[in-house]
């Protein structure tokens, strides 16, 4: 069976990405494949992650390519390279210009830890949205996933999961339950429904 091939671009501890490789393991994600894993950091857990998982690796950081041209450039030049069909932003720490998501229109994803539009846009990620969540006395909250545009946060949105707050809660503790009820279950998901469409407008 032909799969879209799949790149996940990752910063940090790869959370997000060990939920899409659970979903090809488990059969959630059956027309999809993460071919390769890019991290902007060479420290991040997740370049780990994917090691454990025979998926190919590699390590772009601003830095080396001396600002965001040069760097995105080289991005592309690697995603092309890899006959990427779709790209996962998990947990990836960096905005990316509208030349580059132009570049895969409806080719990316992001996962979001809020209920979009609320608690999103520049500024907001990490903990810094539950902390805004449970600040605004919010009730319910959750995940959203959506195709990502030079608009932070902007894009269409695919999946949204509800995921109520509790009495007692802490920022850190409804991270976790976001994650867990939320992210990990529709980022999959997603995955899945976009690779599909891929395949089939092939």
């Amino acid at each position: 069976m032909k799969k879209a091939n799949v790149a996940v671009l990752v910063s940090g501890g790869g959370t997000n990405l060990q939920a899409i490789i659970d979903g090809e393991k488990n059969g959630i994600i059956k027309s999809g494949k993460v071919r390769l894993v890019v991290s902007n950091n060479p420290d991040a857990y997740a370049l780990e992650r994917a090691k454990a998982n025979r998926i190919k690796r590699t390590v772009i950081t601003k830095k080396q390519f001396k600002g965001a041209e040069g760097f995105e450039k080289e991005l592309i030049r690697v995603l092309k390279d890899n006959k990427i069909d779709l790209i996962v932003l998990a947990g990836f720490m960096t905005i990316l210009s509208k030349r580059f998501t132009d570049t895969f229109s409806r080719r990316i994803i992001n996962v979001h830890p809020s209920l979009i539009p609320s608690f999103c846009g520049e500024g907001f990620y990490g903990l810094k949205v539950h902390e805004e969540a449970l600040k605004k006395g919010v009730k319910v909250t959750g995940a959203t996933v959506h195709f990502v545009n030079e608009i932070p946060d902007g894009g269409e949105i695919i999946f949204q999961k509800a995921v109520k707050v509790q009495e007692g809660d802490t920022p850190e503790k409804l991270q976790k339950r976001v994650m867990k009820q939320a992210e990990w279950k529709i980022l999959p998901q997603a995955v899945e429904k976009i690779s599909c469409e891929i395949i089939n407008n092939k």
